[in-house]
């Protein structure tokens, strides 16, 4: 099994920091916060990584972490789109890296949970995609989930609503097999321009093929100055 972070974006809620910097490589502890997520993955056993970023930024990571050997994974990388067509038009730069089941990761997503209990059963269903969420107390920053508890499904999300109806965010870890490329071939541009997660992720639902798991562990969207600093913190502190 195979993991695939996603490291593009503009990170326009990190500036000026973000003008002359990749966001994910800015420090969060004593190591750029995407490392964080590659030691995830490689805790869940998962040592083949595919690193997704723009072609402004990939020779700093290149230079930062080689071929991976120094973290004891092998790391390889990819240019998203230029032009920013959004999350899951920069998954589909995955498509020739993967073999069938994997893990996506957003690199600003830094979290404390063990991925493994969560890859086991994953690896047990055929043709469903998992999401993880979280419990928030700011809901209406986040895409929102509604569940469906009994059968551990999802009924919809809810990208960033007014009056949210559960407090069960999206977080950026995703696990999805070869057939999320033929969905994302499908979707259409939002009102932004780009093709959404969210998007793709109600696909799986409509199919009745998307299920879920909560984390219970510390989460955090290292995004802004204020999360980038919390974030620094725990690492500090924690």
């Amino acid at each position: 099994m195979k993991g695939v972070i996603l490291a593009g974006g503009k990170g326009t809620r990190l500036e000026p920091f973000t003008k002359v910097v990749n966001k994910h490589l800015l420090p969060v502890g004593p190591y750029p916060m995407i490392y964080w997520p590659i030691n995830r993955l490689k805790e869940a056993g998962i040592t083949e990584i595919l690193i997704i970023t723009n072609g402004q930024h990939i020779a700093s990571f290149k230079d930062i972490f080689g071929k991976g050997e120094e973290l004891g994974v092998h790391l390889s990388y990819s240019i998203q789109n230029e032009k920013g067509g959004g999350i899951a038009d920069a998954l589909e730069c995955a498509k020739d890296f993967v073999d069938d089941k994997f893990v996506v990761l957003l690199g600003d997503n830094l979290f404390d949970e063990d991925l493994s209990p969560v890859i086991k059963e994953f690896l047990k269903e055929p043709n469903m995609a998992r999401v993880l969420l979280k419990e928030v107390t700011d809901p209406e920053r986040y895409g929102i989930a509604i569940l469906d508890e009994k059968n551990s499904t999802i009924l919809s999300i809810i990208e960033k609503p007014k009056n949210p109806k559960t407090n069960y965010c999206v977080t950026g870890i995703y696990l999805y097999d070869k057939n999320v490329f033929e969905y994302i071939r499908t979707l259409q541009p939002s009102s932004r321009g780009e093709k959404e997660i969210t998007d793709l992720n109600n696909l799986y639902i409509n199919r009745k093929a998307l299920k879920y798991d909560i984390l219970t562990s510390w989460w955090m969207d290292a995004g802004t100055h204020e999360a980038l600093y919390q974030a620094n913190k725990h690492f500090y502190e924690g």
